[in-house]
């Protein structure tokens, strides 16, 4: 058995050097403190339609793979696109889509005249472009509205939809402010990569928080954020996501200071500035 004992070990050593970079290839992103991707903050909310599915196309057509999008629950327990917590900003309706049927959201129009999309819509839409990078932030900070038990399943909806169609090169996150999610998602849908959000920027408390929690990725205020504190987090394995960035010149200093994901509301403007300035920031896999 002992001359068999080195080529066992060899094989052994490739299939894991195999599995790794089926890893690294299926995840299409580097490892934390490696590279920089722009992400397209609502579809590119100062660029278009926020929200909508002709935002999201708007950033893939821009050269932009990378989305962050917003879900909550409607009435009837269905999973509609939306940031704010009503419809009067998008739709002049001062009502909430939890106060609202699927098919009362369904008749809609923004003010620019498109339709309010449901998540079933987006995941159709992402099912094309197999390697984006996509971040959905789970809007259930409201107590009232997201006990609990009505929290438990609205993750569950989520993430059985989310993973069950996801191209085998793209990335997905579920993303919240709300911790309970984060704790839920840990324990009840191992599969989902989730990141933590903060008002606040990257420091030894918010890389803290992050580390009781598990989690492997923070997105956090670009003012305030230091080099250092990111490096410290990417030392930690940790993944940062800086926002907002509404000029051009966000994004250069969100490059500069080692973000791994830059959060921008100004997608198209940013490819643009990202080629004609050479920096080496990632636009599309």
């Amino acid at each position: 058995m002992r001359r068999f004992f080195p080529g066992i070990m060899t094989f052994v050593a490739l299939m894991a050097a195999a599995l790794v970079s089926v890893s690294l290839y299926a995840q299409n992103e580097p490892a934390p403190g490696e590279g920089s991707r722009l992400l397209a903050h609502r579809g590119g909310r100062a660029e278009t339609d926020e929200n909508t599915l002709e935002a999201f196309q708007h950033a893939f057509d821009s050269g932009c793979w990378a989305l962050e999008t917003d879900i909550r629950f409607t009435k009837d327990k269905e999973l509609v696109i939306l940031h704010d917590g009503n419809f009067k900003r998008m739709c002049g309706i001062d009502r909430a889509p939890e106060d609202m049927t699927a098919k009362e959201i369904k008749e809609l129009r923004t003010k620019d005249g498109h339709k309010i999309p449901f998540l079933k819509d987006l995941v159709d839409l992402l099912k094309k472009y197999d390697g984006a990078y996509v971040e959905f932030e789970l809007k259930c900070s409201d107590l009232e509205r997201y006990p609990m038990p009505v929290l438990k399943e609205y993750l569950d909806k989520i993430a059985k939809l989310v993973y069950s169609s996801k191209p085998s090169k793209s990335t997905y996150l579920m993303t919240s402010f709300d911790t309970r999610a984060m704790r839920y998602l840990g324990i009840a849908h191992p599969e989902a990569d989730i990141m933590l959000i903060t008002g606040d920027p990257c420091t030894p408390t918010t890389i803290a928080i992050a580390k009781s929690l598990g989690v492997k990725r923070i997105a956090c205020r670009l003012g305030g954020s230091s080099k250092d504190n990111l490096a410290a987090a990417h030392k930690d394995g940790i993944r940062i996501n800086l926002w907002p960035t509404a000029a051009v010149e966000d994004i250069h200093l969100a490059y500069l200071l080692g973000a791994d994901y830059i959060c921008s509301d100004i997608p198209a403007e940013g490819v643009r500035y990202i080629k004609e300035n050479k920096l080496p920031v990632i636009t599309k896999p």
